[in-house]
């Protein structure tokens, strides 16, 4: 008796021993990784400017440009702002607008695909879809494109029996150019050159025929893709629900390299953020709260770093520092190059949106419904709105246009 007590104690020993090892290993491999400056690193940087034409496309897409990097030059648009107008009121508006031709282009909850005018904040038009919507559209000479979800029920889970669209209307009326069934998709539309850009939940990704809707390729993964579609360098990136992100030949949609989010206990992380290419990396968010780095063009891990909780936003890449938040209400500045903490500011709720640098400040909005404006330099508060839920700012050089909860607000600096 004594001889199996004392195995039975041996074996718990060993077991106690398994499981500790276990959790060491797993803390880790989940560990921070702090990057280099000369390794897979470019200083090479452009900051765009947002043209003030009239009748130009002033922003085109979700993050502004094809590498979804989210900060433009600011064009003397500094807080505080005034009110000029305020718009809508009825429905979610989840993501923002793009902007071109005098008016806002954006998807309402509701399924509504609506013009605004940016002088005045009066609705030209209507396009009554019946689907959920979560993502913003792009906008190209004289069309405009959007993807969609399945119909209402809007939070219906994920199911290949679910379906979706994406569509291309004209910019004048709201007129139909063409519209194609895919799965349930939320990645804001990539337009480069003649090629649409978009994802699904059923892990598709397709390059599409900007003018018809033809289908160029199409690329499948397993996992949902629900962030947008970044591009840089002849090569598409994006993320997915199955710990992976993918970089893609955009010509031929060919696989140049995969890469997973690090291991940890309860398994691996994924991705809704939208990419953000810069400096030869590609900076993600994702849902195990780390902040990533990959080479684009090797897809190694360059950097990781820990926000204490989900990262559902986008960074904005602007003068090497990566800006993101999470829902650790923490929103934080990283250095490009190796991952570490620039500064580092306290929100007054959770952050699932991205931000917008427009000059030196940087814009972000928390699920509390608020929207800050910090001096991207620093951290320091410069400015807050009393509304916003996600990814709340987008301007034309002449006006900011903010994103509340369900109301869209044209501003002007108060010096205006």
């Amino acid at each position: 008796m004594k001889k199996l007590v004392a195995l039975a104690g041996a074996l718990l020993l060993v077991a106690i021993g398994v499981a500790v090892a276990y959790v060491i290993d797993k803390r880790h491999a989940a560990r921070n990784i702090r990057g280099s400056s000369t390794v897979e690193f470019s200083t090479t940087e452009t900051v765009p400017t947002i043209p003030t034409e009239l009748k130009t496309v002033q922003w085109p897409m979700y993050g502004f440009d094809p590498q979804r990097a989210r900060a433009v030059a600011g064009n003397g648009l500094e807080p505080p702002f005034r009110r000029v107008w305020v718009a809508g009121g009825d429905t979610l508006l989840e993501f923002p607008p793009s902007i071109g031709y005098g008016r806002l282009f954006l998807a309402n909850n509701s399924g509504d695909l609506v013009a605004v005018s940016t002088k005045t904040g009066k609705r030209a038009w209507t396009r009554h879809l019946h689907r959920c919507v979560a993502a913003s559209p792009a906008l190209s000479t004289g069309t405009i494109y959007q993807v969609f979800l399945n119909k209402p029920p809007c939070n219906a889970k994920p199911s290949r029996k679910l379906d979706g669209e994406v569509a291309a209307f004209t910019t004048g009326l709201g007129r139909v150019r063409w519209r194609k069934q895919i799965g349930p998709s939320e990645t804001s539309p990539l337009l480069v050159d003649d090629s649409l850009y978009v994802g699904d939940w059923r892990g598709d990704v397709y390059a599409l025929d900007a003018k018809t809707g033809a289908v160029r390729w199409r690329y499948h993964v397993h996992g949902a893709v629900k962030g947008g579609i970044a591009y840089a360098g002849g090569r598409v990136f994006f993320g997915a629900y199955n710990a992976h992100v993918y970089a893609l030949n955009a010509r031929t949609g060919k696989l140049v390299w995969k890469a997973r989010s690090q291991d940890r206990l309860g398994g691996r992380g994924n991705f809704y953020s939208t990419p953000a290419v810069a400096y030869g990396r590609v900076y993600v968010g994702c849902t195990d709260g780390k902040v990533y780095s990959f080479g684009a063009t090797s897809g190694k891990v360059r950097w990781s770093h820990s926000t204490g909780s989900y990262v559902y936003a986008s960074p904005a890449v602007w003068r090497k520092r990566v800006l993101i938040g999470s829902y650790s209400t923490k929103f934080i500045a990283l250095d490009a190059a190796t991952g570490d903490v620039r500064w580092s500011f306290k929100a007054n709720g959770k952050i699932s949106g991205s931000p917008t640098v427009i000059g030196d400040v940087v814009y972000f909005a928390t699920l509390a419904g608020s929207t800050y404006g910090l001096d991207a330099r620093n951290g320091k508060q410069l400015w807050t709105f009393p509304d916003g839920k996600y990814s709340p700012v987008v301007a034309d050089g002449k006006r900011l246009y903010l994103v509340g909860y369900a109301k869209l607000y044209g501003l002007v600096p108060v010096h205006k």
